[in-house]
């Protein structure tokens, strides 16, 4: 597997088309039977939107590093309206056709604690006049992308599909759909399809065997004049199926939590991969690992870099490689998850030569929080701080050998004689909700905790391992020489 694709993810421009959506979620607890009708109160302590169907699809892209823009159909309404926003906030190039007389595709769901008590479903199918409404914007957009998606969730965006994938193959992009049709002939010159086990068995697919599978899945590519299949088969893995070859890849073994948009994550990261320059049977690994990680999550999740990065962390060791996100991009991984909820806990140091209190120290950092950011000295402010003979491993290896840590999500330079060698600037831009630091200090004196306590954060002070130091370690290192 080529993992220095995993560099350049950004270079994957990806247009994601199909039947957009908004995820209403309202969140509370219930302790009482209504007395209108037996049926729970919930009081309703919180909102959350967020993209769905085809928009998620993009999301999924866009949280991958991939330049994703979306076209689709909403209503003239309040939820477009919202759809849009949030879309512009995940960094979507979102290019939405909006229709009279029908709404915005809306699915709300009454969530206690953590069950979904009931789903109110706001939709009408869009017609052929509005889907060509989307191929017309298509052709408009279509030379800016490599790779074209088109997310089908039978809601009648897509009902010019066949048009569709025909200008795609013209200006010479490759297709990937995800079906919803029972009729893979409508998807005809697309180059990957990724029906799910169900969706196969309803296009006359055949499971009672292996070979059945194959010798079926062959027979209805065929049939379809479509390339490859990329078949998801819940805890059977998934298998990529063309006429020449088959490749089967087991099921990641992790706690289930949720099987919600597992389907968006496989074909995001899949196109993804793809765009990066992977091979399909790699591409298609890392799809498979992407999906067992969006499971284990409660919604529709998306998966980042980093998280791929720390499951493949086994291929990275083999093959002396590891990722490191690009500085330009972790701000951006930052604030993704803090849309997503997740608390960001931050911590610096020289971490000059890494030992057992960092690591003790890290992980109980990262334990207070969903995502640690590790601010990192450079190598001029360590110099400054140590000495001329400091430090002893540069930058790069010890931000490399930092993010291969578990504990640690991210790490970013710092470091100016005019700031005081401090993080200060650093935790303003990235406000963090929990700051740590180690060693005897008082709050008060800590670089960024008023900016911290300002927000409504906390700043917590841990100790030290005993006996552990850089120092030390390089003075036994001295006296043995």
């Amino acid at each position: 597997m080529d993992l220095a694709r995993l560099q350049h993810l950004n270079k994957a421009r990806v247009l994601v088309v199909g039947d957009v959506m908004l995820d209403r979620y309202w969140l509370g607890d219930t302790g009482r039977i209504s007395p209108e009708a037996p049926v729970p109160v919930v009081k309703v302590s919180s909102l959350e939107d967020k993209a769905g169907g085809a928009a998620n699809v993009a999301k999924n892209v866009a949280h991958l590093d991939g330049k994703v823009g979306l076209l689709g159909l909403i209503g003239q309404d309040d939820i477009g309206q919202t759809l849009e926003r949030i879309l512009e906030s995940e960094n979507i190039h979102s290019q939405l056709v909006s229709v009279t007389g029908l709404p915005t595709i809306a699915k709300m769901r009454v969530i206690s604690r953590h069950q979904q008590v009931v789903r109110l479903d706001l939709e009408e199918t869009f017609t052929q006049a509005h889907s060509r409404l989307l191929l017309e914007k298509l052709q408009q957009v279509i030379d800016d992308y490599d790779y074209v998606l088109f997310s089908d969730y039978n809601k009648g965006a897509l009902s010019a599909i066949q048009e569709m994938i025909t200008v795609a193959k013209a200006a010479g992009k490759v297709v990937l759909v995800d079906p919803k049709s029972s009729d893979f002939s409508i998807y005809k010159g697309a180059d990957f399809i990724t029906p799910n086990l169900n969706e196969f068995k309803l296009a006359g697919g055949e499971v009672k065997s292996e070979e059945a599978l194959t010798v079926s899945a062959r027979k209805l590519l065929a049939e379809a004049g479509v390339d490859a299949m990329l078949l998801t088969r819940s805890e059977q893995g998934m298998s990529l199926i063309s006429q020449t070859e088959k490749h089967h890849f087991a099921a990641q073994v992790r706690e289930v939590s949720d099987v919600t948009g597992a389907g968006d994550t496989v074909i995001a990261t899949l196109t993804t991969m793809l765009g990066a320059g992977m091979d399909a049977k790699d591409a298609v690994e890392v799809a498979n690992i992407a999906a067992g990680i969006a499971v284990s999550k409660l919604g529709a999740a998306t998966v980042t870099p980093e998280e791929l990065s720390q499951k493949l962390g086994q291929y990275l060791i083999e093959n002396g490689e590891h990722y490191q996100a690009p500085l330009d991009d972790v701000h951006q991984h930052i604030a993704f998850a803090k849309r997503n909820g997740e608390r960001i806990v931050f911590t610096n140091g020289c971490f000059d030569i890494l030992h057992a209190g960092h690591v003790k120290y890290l992980a109980q950092a990262k334990a207070m929080g969903d995502k640690l950011v590790v601010g990192l000295n450079n190598d001029e402010s360590i110099s400054r701080l140590k000495g001329a003979d400091r430090p002893i491993n540069p930058l790069d290896e010890r931000a490399m050998v930092l993010s291969a840590l578990a504990s640690v999500d991210w790490v970013i330079p710092f470091g100016s004689e005019a700031e005081g060698d401090t993080p200060a600037e650093l935790i303003a831009q990235l406000s963090p909700d929990i700051l740590v630091k180690g060693g005897d200090y008082k709050v008060s004196e800590i670089a960024g905790a008023e900016h911290v306590l300002s927000t409504g954060g906390r700043v917590e002070v841990l100790d030290f391992l005993n006996g552990c130091s850089t120092s030390n370690i390089i003075k036994k290192a001295q006296a043995t020489e």
